[in-house]
């Protein structure tokens, strides 16, 4: 009788991967990372377990959009109150807090209930080339997206 393999807490290794946000474009970028945290790059993958690795971001404020997104993207908030909705461009969010845009990009591609929150708790964005995670060793991770952007 054929049974379906599923990994125990024992046999899963969560590992730490750094990568350099710097010149790289947003939605690529995203996109793979979001594949690392939810373990889709391992013979382990499981659908309904965390099975992911950690990803450290830095550099996010030099990541890069392509065409008018810099002035036209805008990013929405609601307070919650009746005429509670904050709008604010790419430009100015990425001026005031660029840790948001690409968390905001990598919570859009992860699942939609517990188990996407969970794994949101696996990234962390750092704005500039430093970051306090020495300790967990993390592996520089290259992702091989196209470079640049302001086409």
């Amino acid at each position: 009788m054929n049974k379906t393999f599923l990994p125990s807490d024992k046999t899963l290794e969560h590992n730490w991967y750094l990568v350099d946000a710097a010149d790289q474009r947003l939605g690529r970028l995203a996109s793979q990372v979001a594949s690392i945290i939810r373990g889709k790059n391992k013979p382990t993958f499981t659908p309904h377990m965390d099975t992911g690795d950690f990803v450290i971001v830095i550099n996010a404020e030099k990541v890069a959009v392509t065409g008018k997104k810099r002035s036209q993207k805008v990013y929405r908030r609601h307070s919650g109150r009746p005429g509670g909705m904050k709008t604010e461009t790419f430009a100015k969010l990425q001026a005031r807090l660029p840790e948001r845009i690409i968390e905001h990009a990598v919570k859009g591609m992860l699942p939609k209930n517990s188990l996407g929150k969970r794994l949101f708790t696996k990234l962390k964005v750092y704005a500039g080339p430093e970051h306090p995670h020495a300790a967990q060793q993390p592996q520089e991770l290259k992702i091989n997206t196209i470079p640049g952007g302001e086409d």
